[in-house]
């Protein structure tokens, strides 16, 4: 298995990771009050509980809009790790320069390993590539997101408001954001394989999140798949300005840093 398709497996891996938890602790979680929240467990007290209060705060300023107050704290929160997601996209598009290269010196050590990976490792240095630059962000990401997504799931006060046509605490009984959320997750999966030719194990996986993505959202409140859609909609945005737009002018890859 080459470099490359490790670091898709275990970016894989990661997010797959990341949605097996996340559902298992939805499933195994009830709505708690704020204050049992603050005497919790180290993760409820010292974590979620803060992120709660942020949603709480945020509600009590739009007249408590809960579903405006999730709006409000996925823009905030993905704002604040945007500079790791441009670390990121830097570190994917060195990776995709080096791409020729890499096969060169592929076909040159075929049969030498060893010296296949000593000339990969010198390349890097050459260009100050850190290989494994572009899973580290998301490995920093996973403790925000699963915050932000209990504080959600666990809020009691979440679970008993209504938003537009839907209970926050129950499915959505049409399906709407099922779908909406699948959909959302398709587009920003479709803007990155097309910055990610180069990698097409990565393709085929990233077409499996959208599934997920749907099946997870038959089962779950309203609130968790109305984060996602708004969430996917910031990444949307996001990849617009990083991938569409810079294509679209003709700039060159971004180096690492």
């Amino acid at each position: 298995m080459s470099r490359i398709s490790k670091r898709t497996w275990f970016t894989f891996f990661a997010l797959a990771a990341v949605m097996l938890l996340l559902s298992g602790c939805s499933s195994a979680t009830t709505p708690v009050s704020m204050d049992q929240l603050a005497h919790g467990n180290f993760w409820q007290r010292n974590v979620v509980y803060y992120f709660s209060l942020t949603l709480e705060t945020f509600a009590d300023w739009f007249g408590g809009e809960y579903g405006i107050s999730i709006l409000l704290m996925v823009i905030i929160v993905r704002t604040l790790i945007l500079p790791l997601t441009l670390k990121q996209y830097r570190s994917s598009k060195a990776m995709q320069a080096l791409q020729p290269e890499l096969a060169k010196i592929k076909e040159k050590n075929k049969d030498n390993p060893q010296k296949q990976q000593e000339e990969t490792m010198k390349l890097f240095q050459q260009h100050k590539v850190n290989p494994l630059a572009g899973c580290l962000p998301l490995l920093v990401q996973m403790p925000i997101f699963i915050a932000l997504y209990n504080s959600i799931y666990m809020n009691e006060n979440i679970r008993e408001h209504t938003f537009l046509w839907l209970e926050l605490g129950q499915k959505d009984p049409y399906y709407v954001l099922p779908v909406l959320a699948a959909i959302t997750t398709f587009v920003q999966s479709k803007m990155m394989q097309s910055q990610q030719k180069a990698m097409p194990m990565m393709q085929g996986i990233m077409m499996i999140f959208p599934v997920l993505i749907f099946v997870m959202a038959l089962s779950f409140p309203a609130a968790l798949p109305l984060y996602w859609i708004f969430s996917n909609i910031y990444t949307i945005v996001q990849n617009y300005f990083l991938y569409v737009r810079t294509s679209s002018k003709g700039k060159e890859s971004v180096p690492a840093k």
